[in-house]
């Protein structure tokens, strides 16, 4: 039954729907045949120059009469007659892949030959460039005859069949006088589909392979600076152990700066080393992919990556992770400083409260006294004042002496300045809790 308007989903999609279910779609794999010649640049995009790029290949698409890259393409075909051209848009690099027939008699040609006629402007600093050739190939083995035929460096050269014998791929991984790294595909029975998927993912050793070495300049110039925080970490812990002498604080200082020191190499290297580590990921991948099976006497791809590439990226690898265990150490390190120096404080503030105890226990005992010398003095001239008007009652005939007066005085006299002092004090003490 036909589903009617009322049927139809109310949900709207989620603006990020499109993106989610093309980005599996995005970078097809062309079907090729032998023979075929492909050029495969891979250019640094650093600084928004990734942008520039796209809009040289657009006028360069306007120029030849085809349709531009839309502004936010991530990847675009041109079909030329010379050609196609393949252009694909990454983190950090962008890549374009000439897909050209290849007349007459396989070899290879120079980089002027090989580019079409106005290339656009790359994108940025050229990293990758590689030429392959796809070509019907015989079934007898490689031989040391091809090696010198086709060019290739003996000491580094790999070869080994894959797709199950369909095809042998051969390359010395070296950069050639023109500045290109070589690769070639014999093909032996691969269908188009199989072909394409092959060359791509060759294309993909190639590049991958060199932008996981982009780190190795980098963790070898951090290297050295980082040695010395390592130093000085051992050195601080050392004089952490010594009796303070007030030098615990100037130690956790160090450490600050030692803490900071690292974030800022962090911060200069781990995007880096954590690209390589990505890149060294694909990289086997792709590796594992192509299913090489070793010819008698040659080299795999393979093992010779793992023998050549596998320490640097190990190089790289194990800077990032002397990083994270400074980056450990230095907190532990920091905790038990900072540990040391509170307990210090916590010292120093239990001194100044016990002086602070014994002073007013002292001025306790002053208040005190000072209020006893207080009832005697004013209780002094109190009875002077009674004595002086029993003066002036014998006068007007009082019988009593006026010493008698006042003797008798002194006790009440007392008493009352005693009590009247202790109101006094007792009201400021209310006054000062309230």
């Amino acid at each position: 039954m036909a589903r009617t308007e009322k049927q139809k989903p109310s949900a709207e999609d989620h603006p990020l729907r499109r993106f989610v279910l093309d980005e599996i779609h995005a970078r097809p794999l062309a079907p090729v045949s032998a023979p075929r010649r492909v050029l495969h640049l891979a250019c640094s995009t650093e600084e928004g120059a990734a942008d520039a790029g796209r809009a040289a290949l657009a006028a360069f698409a306007s120029q030849r009469g085809g349709p531009p890259p839309a502004a936010d393409a991530r990847h675009h075909t041109l079909t030329l007659p010379e050609g196609r051209l393949r252009w694909e848009r990454h983190t950090e690099f962008a890549t374009y892949s000439w897909d050209m027939d290849l007349p007459g008699a396989p070899g290879w040609a120079s980089a002027p030959i090989m580019l079409p006629q106005g290339a656009p402007q790359l994108a940025g600093p050229r990293v990758v460039a590689a030429e392959l050739l796809l070509i019907k190939g015989g079934e007898a083995p490689w031989q040391d005859a091809d090696t010198v035929t086709w060019g290739f460096d003996a000491p580094s050269l790999c070869v080994a069949d894959v797709e199950q014998g369909q095809a042998t791929i051969v390359t010395d991984f070296r950069p050639w006088p023109d500045g290109l790294t070589r690769i070639l595909i014999l093909d032996r029975g691969l269908t188009p589909q199989n072909a394409g998927a092959l060359v791509q993912r060759l294309i993909e050793i190639e590049t991958y392979r060199a932008f996981a070495l982009m780190a190795l300049p980098v963790v070898l110039e951090a290297g050295p600076e980082l040695a010395e925080m390592e130093e000085a970490l051992v050195v601080l812990l050392a004089a952490s152990g010594e009796p303070d002498g007030g030098g615990h604080r100037a130690l956790l200082d160090k450490l600050n700066d030692l803490a900071i020191g690292l974030e800022r190499q962090l911060a200069a290297t781990s995007y880096r080393i954590g690209a390589s580590k990505a890149y060294e990921e694909i990289l086997s991948d792709r590796l594992a992919a192509i299913g090489e099976t070793p010819q008698q006497g040659q080299g795999t791809w393979s093992a010779f990556l793992n023998r050549r590439l596998g320490p640097a990226l190990r190089t790289c690898a194990s800077l990032g992770e002397r990083q994270d265990r400074l980056s450990q150490r230095l907190v532990r390190a920091a905790a038990l400083l900072r540990t040391r120096v509170e307990i210090a404080l916590e010292d120093q503030n239990n001194a100044v409260l016990r002086a602070m105890n014994r002073r007013s226990q002292l001025q306790l005992r002053l208040q005190h006294t000072v209020e006893g010398l207080s009832i005697a003095a004013v209780s002094y001239y109190v009875v002077g004042l009674v004595s002086y008007l029993a003066k002036g009652g014998q006068v007007l005939g009082l019988p009593v002496p006026p010493a008698v007066i006042a003797a008798l005085s002194v006790p009440l006299v007392i008493a009352w300045v005693a009590w009247f002092v202790r109101r006094i004090r007792q009201r400021s003490l209310k006054d000062a809790a309230d």
